[in-house]
Order: structure tokens, then C-alpha cells, then sequence
């Protein structure tokens, strides 16, 4: 699934070439999941934004009563982006499309359909469970060791599942939470963190989502950007994907388990309970 760097490079791709743009015209699959699309027919969009996994499409209708709408794009599993210049509305795959005033498309195609769009008014998104419950983004103020402490010493769950579950930090997925883990030398099946591994823990998860920035992402299967293309930080992964092999750090040959459904890798030394 597209995490932070991923969703970010999207958004920073898309964001030039459809501000101001007018959509003139919409379509979408028949499912649920998919017919919010079609509300923003008439808009304009004035900004992209990105809130954890989720780009957030603002738009403006003119209207001086309209306070304005976001139209909220979850990729999924498999979801793609793309302003392409002539659309093929009949392939399999694609979920929305919309017609912008110049002619070119913004299409969003998604295999799995695990991906969801929503049109809700400006910033109420009290009935987007996930979006509303969303941690601190990992490089905010907020995001602090203390805060970190606080968000996880009331559970008993594993610290990496809590991780994932977007409240304590909003964005990190399987692949930079296996990362991060392993570069603060935490055991991802810890439930309790202490504050020297908290300072560690939200360092981690800075520096293993910056490397996903820089590269572009990580593309281990379907993740393509909007331009699709793949990402390159999967060449430069430490741990994730890499049970069976030495680890970078100490040599030691690195496992894989399933943790609360998740397919989990680390050190057995480096990353001792």
C-alpha cells in the first residue's frame, strides 16, 4: 500500500499541473466506493493537500455561498494517478476519471479497488473514521518523543501495530515501520517504549520517510507515480524485505514473522527484546 512518500510524491507531481484547473465533466465505477467522484463536476481546484495516506483535493465551485468541498482520494492497495491527454474510459481497471477544461483527463485506476474516494464539505471529515482519527504528521512539532510516550502507554499491543494504526503518527506503513524499528534498534513486537527508545523511535521514522522522499518512493510491485514511474528506495531498504540475509548493522542473518497479521523482519540481535 502507498505510504507517506509515496502519497507525497504523487501530490507534489500533481499539485503544478491542476491548480486552477476546472473539471468539467466526471465519471466513475459503479460502486460506492467510487461515485463521489462525480460531485466535483463545476469545480475548480484550488490546492492538493495530503493529510497521512490520503490526498485532499480542494476544490471551489464560484459560488459565494459555497464554502467549498475536498474530494478525498485513498489509493489503496493499488491506486494510481495520472493526467493523461486522451483517456481510455473503457479499460478495466479505471475506478473515476474527470475531465478538466484543457482537454487532458485525471484518471484514477485501481486493480484491487481497496481504494475509496470521498466529497465532503471543507475539512469535516468526521465521517472519514481513519482520516478523522490520524495522528500528528512525522515531521510536525507535535510529533515528539513525549507525544509518542503518551499515544502508546495505554495499549498492550505491540508497538509496531500501534504504529500502523495511523494514531500515534499519521502516514508510516509496513515497509518504513520496519525500517524505522530496526534503524532505532527497537524489536517491533515491544509493547512499551522507554524515553531514550521514544527520542530514537520518532528520529527513525523521520529519517526512514526521508529516504522514501528522496527516492521517489518504494515500488515493490504495483506503486508507479503519476508520470509511471517506479520508485528507488527499494534499493535502499535495511530491513524490510530482507529476511534470510545478513543484517547491514551487525551480520547477523535477519527473520520474518507475522505480527498481528503483518508481515514483520528484523534483527534478532540488533533488535534483542
Amino acid at each position: 500500500m502507498p505510504e507517506l512518500p509515496e502519497v507525497e510524491t504523487i501530490r507534489v507531481q500533481l499539485k503544478p499541473r491542476l491548480l486552477d484547473s476546472s473539471i468539467v465533466d466526471a465519471g466513475s465505477h459503479w460502486s460506492a466506493k467510487f461515485t463521489p467522484a462525480m460531485e466535483a463536476v463545476g469545480s475548480e481546484l484550488v490546492d492538493i493537500r495530503r493529510r497521512g495516506k490520503y490526498l485532499i483535493f480542494e476544490v471551489d465551485s464560484g459560488s459565494t455561498s459555497d464554502l467549498g468541498h475536498d474530494l478525498i482520494i485513498h489509493l489503496g492497495m493499488t491506486g494510481r494517478l495520472a493526467v493523461v491527454s486522451e483517456a481510455d474510459l473503457d479499460h478495466p481497471h479505471l475506478r473515476a476519471w474527470w475531465r478538466l477544461a484543457d482537454g487532458d483527463t485525471l484518471t484514477f485506476h485501481d486493480a484491487r479497488r481497496f481504494g475509496r474516494i470521498h466529497w465532503v464539505p471543507r475539512g469535516h471529515y468526521a465521517g472519514i473514521a481513519t482520516l478523522a482519527a490520524l495522528g500528528p504528521e512525522p515531521f510536525d512539532e507535535e510529533f515528539t518523543a513525549q507525544h509518542l510516550l503518551e499515544a502508546t502507554k495505554r495499549s498492550a499491543r505491540h508497538l509496531k501495530t500501534q504504529i500502523l494504526s495511523q494514531r500515534p503518527v499519521a502516514g508510516v506503513g509496513n515497509i518504513y515501520a520496519d525500517e524505522a524499528f530496526w534503524m532505532a534498534r527497537i524489536n517491533p513486537a515491544a509493547r512499551q517504549l522507554s524515553k531514550p527508545r521514544a527520542i530514537r523511535l520518532v528520529e527513525a521514522i523521520r529519517v526512514a520517510l526521508q529516504s522514501g522522499l528522496d527516492n521517489g518512493g518504494t515500488t515493490l510491485r504495483d506503486y508507479v507515480d503519476s508520470q509511471g514511474q517506479t520508485g528507488e528506495n527499494q534499493h535502499r531498504l535495511f530491513c524490510y524485505g530482507r529476511s534470510g540475509e545478513p543484517c547491514e548493522r551487525c551480520s547477523t542473518i535477519m527473520r520474518r514473522r507475522e505480527l498481528d497479521g503483518r508481515g514483520t523482519t528484523w534483527c534478532p540481535v540488533c533488535q534483542a527484546r
